[in-house]
């Protein structure tokens, strides 16, 4: 977890892009790369079964787990968390704990309802879940790691998941393993949002404070991120859990170009590849991505660092993923942390 009062920085591996051409050496190099620029402190890596189809994210970890020592190992939202069972992601996220020393972040999520897609519908037919039961399944299923992670046996008689007087092991090196969850509840602009709008935010915003030891988001203006971190942090003191969420990790898109135009195209044409066809709205690409020259990327940075994000996550929108790593580390970070510092 991150140090209170200090940012940290994370770089967020595109293991889907595997599928469309990208050698696995590559996602491997760049993550031993990135931990050896000393300019970065987390590797995190996506997650689906069906929807998105990619590189599995805890066999991805591991494979990372052994070639690092310092980084942290995070998730880019589990997406997938509903899905697995509790007691083989407890076995097997621990695994991955001894694996790496005690170096990993769990972010979990309720993933994408079946009226997102006809692909996220049979993504959960085939799993045999009802999309309504995605977010009570994240409930129970972080309450569950919490005790099966514990030092004592585990009885447990839930709405999905039942068992009795089970020890689950290996455990992991840590003592708690950090759950994160990652949310973004849609926001229509101030003045025609609704109230079904307002009280799903304050849900899962609670959700977040009451659950959670981190939030983890995305493609948000900076004023709604620092906005919804403030009110986690009071719906937690509510709950009797004052500073209990200590993280916020920000996933932004990133392209290095000094041509600001065609780091944009580029990107664009990167995410269409890797999202599908008419899913970058450019007012959507405004808040994700920061593009341009090193200056440019870090000021965009800084303005969410500003606004509270503890762990900027950054996703190179090409397929050169070593060489927008090596203009990061040698352009934008070093300005960036002279902005944060």
């Amino acid at each position: 977890m991150t140090t209170p009062g200090r940012v940290e920085f994370g770089i967020s591996l595109p293991n889907r892009a595997v599928l469309f051409g990208l050698p696995v050496g590559d996602l491997l190099s760049t993550a031993v790369d990135a931990e050896a620029t000393g300019m970065f402190d987390s590797v995190w890596v996506g997650d689906n079964f069906l929807s998105k189809p990619r590189l599995e994210a805890i066999t991805l970890l591991s494979a990372i787990a052994a070639r690092t020592e310092r980084v942290r190992l995070g998730t880019i939202c589990l997406a997938t968390f509903p899905m697995r069972h509790p007691l083989e992601l407890a076995i097997q996220w621990a695994s991955l704990d001894i694996l790496a020393g005690g170096r990993t972040n769990l972010v979990v999520c309720s993933g994408g309802a079946a009226s997102k897609g006809p692909l996220f519908a049979t993504e959960l037919a085939a799993m045999g879940i009802k999309s309504n039961e995605r977010i009570r399944r994240v409930e129970e299923g972080i309450e569950i790691l919490r005790k099966l992670w514990g030092n004592e046996p585990v009885t447990h008689y839930g709405e999905f998941y039942t068992f009795d007087d089970v020890d689950a092991l290996p455990k992991p090196v840590q003592d708690r393993v950090p759950i994160g969850i990652a949310a973004n509840p849609w926001r229509s602009p101030e003045f025609s949002r609704s109230e079904k709008e307002q009280a799903n935010e304050e849900r899962v915003l609670r959700r977040v404070a009451r659950l959670a030891d981190s939030w983890q988001t995305d493609a948000i203006p900076p004023n709604v991120l620092r906005e919804r971190w403030e009110r986690i942090q009071e719906y937690s003191d509510e709950d009797g859990r004052p500073g209990a969420v200590t993280e916020m990790s920000l996933h932004l898109m990133v392209n290095i170009n000094d041509d600001a135009a065609r780091a944009r195209q580029e990107s664009v044409e990167f995410l269409t590849k890797y999202y599908g066809e008419n899913t970058i709205a450019a007012d959507f690409l405004d808040m994700w991505l920061a593009c341009g020259s090193p200056e440019q990327v870090a000021e965009k940075i800084a303005t969410f660092v500003e606004a509270g994000c503890t762990t900027p996550v950054l996703r190179f929108t090409s397929p050169d993923q070593r060489g927008q790593l090596e203009r990061a580390a040698r352009d934008v970070m070093p300005a960036l942390r002279s902005m944060v510092a």
